[in-house]
């Protein structure tokens, strides 16, 4: 058995594993996330039997996610191989990740301390979603890009242009303008088994409500999903729009949690395990 870097020969194996877990992963999904972070796999016998992932930003910060054994290949502290190669790899950066109930006791021993709450709603989107003119939402443009990755990084405390470039090439961008400036943004991109709504980011409660709605108004008989912060309070809202809340998950850090700048929020994630 034999810990090596993920290549793109890999990606097939990973998928599998992915589909073995019940997670939608597309290998377009597997192909996005490879591209944008790096990433561990366990092969025996020329088959993936394991996966790990890391996005770095910055000099500070990581995020770890992917981590996948297979039924068989659980239980002889393969997951802590992977998990141990993805700390040394992350290089004494603050680390974060999302975790199911099954991974938090590695997860602590490792020195990981929960700080939040992640709900994951999702459904077919049949509620009819309109949205009024005038709310200062408007489809994002590419001289927008830098103003909406100043306020990625004021809303997570982490530098992550590449990323937010990278997921703003696949998706649609909203924006909305407060006083002659980008307040917020959201994307909305095919993942899954539909579509995904975020990042989304912005500065007050009620403008990140307009920006998944301008998103959603063009995703009626789609299937959508949302991944939020339980603290917002966002849940029920969703709810009354149809996408019903079917888990959650911890977030977790080891080392020191990065802090926003100002009222810059981050309201939903791109993926639990990109952060």
């Amino acid at each position: 058995m034999e810990l090596m870097k993920l290549e793109t020969r890999h990606l097939p194996g990973a998928l599998k594993l992915s589909q073995e877990m019940g997670w939608p992963y597309r290998l377009e999904d597997w192909e996005f996330a490879a591209t944008v972070g790096r990433g561990l796999v366990l092969e025996q016998a020329g088959q993936v039997i394991g996966t790990a992932m890391s996005w770095i930003y910055g000099k500070a910060f990581a995020a770890l996610g992917m981590i996948i054994v297979t039924g068989p290949a659980q239980g002889g502290g393969n997951g802590s191989r992977l998990f141990d190669g993805l700390l040394e790899a992350a290089q004494g950066r603050n680390v974060l990740l999302t975790s199911t109930e099954e991974g938090l006791a590695l997860y602590k021993r490792r020195g990981f301390t929960a700080w939040g709450t992640v709900l994951q709603h999702q459904g077919l989107l049949t509620t009819a979603v309109t949205r009024e003119g005038g709310d200062g939402v408007r489809q994002a443009t590419i001289s927008d890009l830098a103003a909406i990755q100043a306020l990625d990084e004021r809303a997570t405390g982490m530098p992550r242009p590449s990323m937010v470039a990278a997921l703003a090439d696949v998706g649609k961008v909203v924006v909305v303008e407060r006083d002659g400036r980008i307040a917020g943004y959201a994307i909305s991109r095919r993942f899954g088994r539909g579509y995904v709504i975020g990042p989304c980011a912005a500065e007050s409660d009620q403008d990140a409500r307009l920006l998944i709605l301008a998103q959603l108004s063009k995703l009626h008989d789609q299937f959508v999903r949302i991944d939020i912060y339980a603290e917002d309070g966002l849940g029920d809202w969703l709810e009354s729009l149809g996408l019903q809340q079917v888990s959650s998950a911890t977030a977790m850090v080891k080392g020191q949690r990065p802090v926003s700048e100002g009222s810059a929020h981050m309201y939903a994630l791109a993926n639990q395990s990109f952060t």
